[in-house]
């Protein structure tokens, strides 16, 4: 594990970095492939030695070279997202397959809370595909149907949210309770409780501060829902055993 931070961190940075074009094109339809990157507002193509992960944006100061626009910090923040959490996927769960299944969640929740946070879409082009990867995977490293149970309770669970209160939940984050269920197992209801207890503190915020008119301005969920999920991965057993604990 000594060579975990050098031979995970730094790939972590590169596939950051590829998931921010991701998050930056899919929204938009385009292709993640072609062209390659370019500045978003002078089209200029991006060399390789600007596009070199936290460190062109040091040296660049976060401005693109030839026009000097600003490069947004989120892809900073995508990159060194990404690249923690493979680092802890690896530590926790070692060399498996879980630790590909934690991996491909975690990668498409970093895209998620972009996506969401930036045009309020939750893409399904990324999320679908990877809750069936990850189903797969959590079930070859522990046959067992509560993989398939947690995905399709969570998304069911939530789709009913959805009927009874389309204003406060939308399609997407169904479809992204498939993934974290399908990621969570029997721990899903206590990622779908912390995304809750997280999001209330933005909800108390703007209840104090509009008051009544807080009913109308609605707050991107699936940003929560991959927080807690993200906690609910690395510790969920442990909250889950410390509640059933409480209760006997």
């Amino acid at each position: 594990m000594d060579l975990v931070l050098p031979l995970v961190f730094v790939p972590g940075l590169a596939l950051g970095s590829f998931l921010g074009v991701v998050a930056a094109r899919v929204p938009l339809r385009r292709s993640i492939v072609r062209p390659g990157s370019a500045c978003m507002s002078c089209d200029t193509p991006i060399h390789w030695y600007d596009n070199v992960p936290v460190l062109s944006y040091a040296v660049l100061r976060g401005h693109c070279r030839k026009c000097g626009t600003r490069i947004p910090p989120r892809d900073l923040v995508i990159e060194l997202s990404t690249a923690l959490l493979l680092v802890a996927c690896v530590f926790a769960f070692g060399l498996t397959l879980r630790t590909a299944a934690a991996a491909i969640a975690c990668g498409t929740f970093v895209v998620v809370t972009a996506t969401d946070i930036e045009r309020r879409i939750v893409p399904n082009r990324v999320v679908l595909p990877a809750a069936l990867a990850v189903l797969v995977l959590d079930t070859l490293w522990h046959p067992s149907p509560v993989w398939a149970i947690g995905a399709l309770g969570l998304a069911g669970f939530l789709f009913l949210v959805a009927l009874a209160y389309p204003g406060g939940m939308g399609m997407g984050d169904v479809k992204l309770a498939l993934l974290i269920g399908a990621l969570l197992g029997r721990t899903a209801p206590v990622g779908f409780m912390l995304a809750l207890f997280l999001s209330l503190v933005p909800t108390i915020f703007l209840i104090a501060r509009h008051g009544r008119g807080a009913r109308k301005l609605a707050i991107p969920f699936a940003p929560f829902l991959c927080a807690g999920a993200v906690i609910a991965l690395f510790a969920g057993n442990a909250i889950l055993n410390a509640y059933l604990h409480h209760l006997t």
